[in-house]
């Protein structure tokens, strides 16, 4: 019991040690590689338990999700020799653990600055080929892609792998901003004063008509209106004209009598007139022809 105590004790704790130095285990949101002496002799673990000799190998762990590298605004020139500010992001994830270790270390700080130089060389030479227009408008989404591309290509060196390159945002210096908000203006003023001037044009050249349609119309009225009107004293006349006919005393009385009301109708009325005037014939008319 005493031997099991002072030989057997020890050793199980030895080797559970070693044991516990000969294994390790890599999960599936990182990639390993082992080293012998500070020399790589292994690397593409799966996820899982895996074996190393202890105090002979050792493990470097590094992490495989997609890293983001949102980087500073920086000014860049255009074609035509103006500045733009320009925003970036970009999403990459090691590919090849062996050369991300051997060319930054397996520092993510260090992959992150040189794939912000190779993506910052892509932009200065992309934007040098184009004008501001195009730029903003035209060929964003083409500018992306070939930075995508690029980026890429130079960074498989380092063993991480460029997903996707996004110009988040590109905007003119704030010491320029205001001349160009001004010309802006300016434009919309004009085209604005161009289009006030059509419509005055429009305008008048519709009430110009309306008033043409407004005299013509006028003028047909009363055209129309004089040959009714003439029609109708006509056929007024012709109408008179057969009544007066049919009883010519009667009508000439009964223009006396109106004759009358109109002369005299006010009290204060004075006509002199000779009593053997025709205007006083239907006047007295009943009264003895000695006596008028």
């Amino acid at each position: 019991m005493q031997f099991l105590k002072t030989v057997f004790l020890p050793l199980l704790v030895v080797a559970a040690i070693l044991g516990y130095f000969s294994v390790f285990t890599v999960s599936e949101k990182e990639v390993a590689l082992k080293f012998r002496l500070g020399e790589v002799i292994a690397e593409d673990y799966e996820p899982g338990l895996h074996f190393k000799t202890p105090f002979v190998n050792n493990v470097r762990k590094f992490d495989a999700r997609v890293q983001n590298l949102d980087a500073q605004p920086e000014r860049f020139l255009t074609s035509e020799k103006k500045n733009l500010i320009v925003d970036t992001f970009v999403k990459w994830r090691v590919s090849d653990a062996r050369s991300y270790y051997t060319t930054v270390g397996g520092d993510p700080e260090r992959a992150n600055a040189r794939i912000r130089e190779i993506v910052r060389d892509g932009l200065r030479a992309e934007f040098g080929k184009r004008e501001v227009q195009d730029i903003i408008s035209g060929e964003r989404v083409q500018i992306m892609e070939i930075l995508r591309t690029q980026a890429a290509e130079a960074s498989r060196a380092l063993g991480v792998d460029v997903l996707d390159v996004r110009l988040k945002r590109i905007d003119l210096p704030e010491d320029v901003t205001g001349s160009i908000f001004d010309r802006m203006i300016a434009d919309r003023e004009r085209v604005a004063r161009e289009i006030r001037a059509r419509g005055d044009e429009a305008g008048e050249r519709i009430r110009a008509d309306a008033d043409r349609q407004r005299t013509v119309i006028l003028a047909e009225a009363y055209r129309d209106g004089e040959t009714m009107r003439g029609e109708g004293d006509a056929i007024a006349a012709a109408v008179l004209a057969e009544a007066y006919g049919q009883d010519e005393e009667f009508f000439a009385f009964h223009r006396s009598l109106r004759s009358y009301r109109t002369a005299f109708r006010d009290e204060n009325d004075i006509l002199l007139l000779s009593p053997r005037s025709d205007f006083f014939r239907y006047f007295d008319a009943g009264s003895p022809a000695g006596e008028r």
